[in-house]
């Protein structure tokens, strides 16, 4: 089991910056790949960037060239770099772990942190 703790969002104006953070604990040794989520009211989560355990990333294309992610193994926390933010990236932030354990997947959620762009 891991458990995910998200951080760092708020309210920023258009053109401003955030760092999310994303601490894992519990058996973190069978994380493999970790992603960033976002849900904005009436719309479907959808994915925003991901990385490997190895340290490949792909992110969506609306945030490409404004968003970095990063994880720090050592730390066990998963971070998205936020700049140069618009009003349609308000949402709610959600990290999510993909979980290997003897050949059985699972992916754990956090409970969300609110970012909000005021135009």
């Amino acid at each position: 089991q891991v458990q995910l703790v998200e951080s760092g969002g708020g309210l920023v104006q258009a053109g401003g910056s955030l760092r999310l953070s994303c601490a894992a604990s519990g058996d973190t040794g069978y994380i493999s790949a970790m992603e960033w989520y976002r849900q904005a009211p009436g719309k479907e989560r959808e994915l925003v960037a991901g990385i490997t355990s190895g340290g490949s990333t792909n992110y969506a294309d609306s945030v490409k060239g404004r968003f970095t992610i990063s994880r720090d193994n050592a730390k066990n926390t998963l971070y998205l770099q936020m700049n140069s933010l618009k009003p349609e990236d308000t949402a709610v932030y959600y990290c999510n772990a993909d979980y290997w354990r003897y050949g059985d997947y699972m992916d754990f959620w956090g409970q969300g942190t609110q970012v909000i762009v005021s135009s």
